[in-house]
């Protein structure tokens, strides 16, 4: 069988595509003669494309936090054709200090940002490798390689789900399959208008936490540098290229504090190198 980047036509399975960039890179898709599932909680956001594009367009119905549900959708994507790229896209995320955060929540968290794309993975592992290869597109975040207060839980998921993917990256990589982590910056997708947050405790209100809850409840999206229609080009391009990147940073603010984190912690661990060598055996 060819490599998806030799094919015509497509199919694609896009988690969370109601909204956002799931959506436009639904759309994206779509508009090059491609074949989309997609996976949503409310289907009536894509009618309009259902309308435009008939059945090269499948809505699912999921709740990523149901894994049986999950391998449903999956059987029957399958039954309907081999599925060439699959982008683990759905998220949301929980806003507060960890100690203000409910088990529940944390939970969640890591559920739909974590278990539900490495489930997701797993189901299309043995399809792609019988039928040659394929595609997965993890929609990680800057939030995937830089930390900041209110978001230890979205962190947990995200930075949980770039180890994942490194790791099987190398396992499938001799089947032709391929990963990519995309690391989106601060995009305009209505995702800071849609943040869950903790009921607030007095003791974190005047610090970092008190901060950073204020500024994204008043945050103005117009702001937001990220485009999302060029970011789903961005990452329709990729699926195209024999070898894509595991990583791919998408946005100059994303850019910058990438940079910036990956460069504190070299120079971290630079300092500890004696260290680090002092505490093996000597022979």
């Amino acid at each position: 069988m060819p490599a998806p980047s030799d094919k015509v036509s497509r199919h694609w399975f896009v988690t969370g595509a109601s909204g956002g960039l799931g959506r436009h890179l639904t759309e994206h898709a779509l508009r090059n003669g491609d074949r989309v599932t997609v996976t949503v909680r409310r289907p009536a956001a894509l009618e309009d494309l259902r309308e435009t594009y008939g059945d090269r367009l499948t809505v699912e119905i999921l709740d990523l936090t149901r894994p049986a549900d999950v391998d449903k959708v999956v059987g029957r994507t399958l039954r309907s054709g081999p599925v060439d790229i699959v982008v683990n896209n759905a998220g949301y995320a929980v806003v507060g200090a960890a100690e203000e955060m409910t088990v529940e929540q944390m939970r969640d968290q890591i559920e739909v940002l974590l278990l539900a794309p490495m489930v997701i993975t797993r189901a299309f592992l043995q399809p792609m490798r019988e039928q040659g290869g394929g595609r997965i597109i993890q929609i990680s975040s800057v939030g995937g390689q830089v930390g900041i207060p209110t978001h230890s839980s979205y962190h947990a998921g995200k930075w949980g789900l770039e180890g994942f993917t490194e790791s099987v990256s190398r396992e499938v990589s001799d089947f032709d399959i391929h990963l990519t982590l995309v690391e989106p910056g601060a995009t305009r997708t209505g995702f800071a208008s849609a943040l869950q947050y903790t009921t607030e405790t007095t003791v974190y209100r005047d610090n970092a936490v008190g901060q950073t809850r204020q500024y994204l409840k008043t945050a103005d999206e117009s702001v937001f540098t990220g485009d999302p229609a060029k970011l789903a080009a961005a990452i329709y391009g990729t699926t195209r290229h024999p070898r894509p990147p595991l990583r791919l940073a998408l946005g100059s603010d994303t850019y910058g504090a990438i940079h910036a984190a990956l460069t504190e912690r070299l120079t971290a661990l630079e300092t500890q190198k004696e260290l680090a060598e002092s505490v093996a055996f000597t022979n």
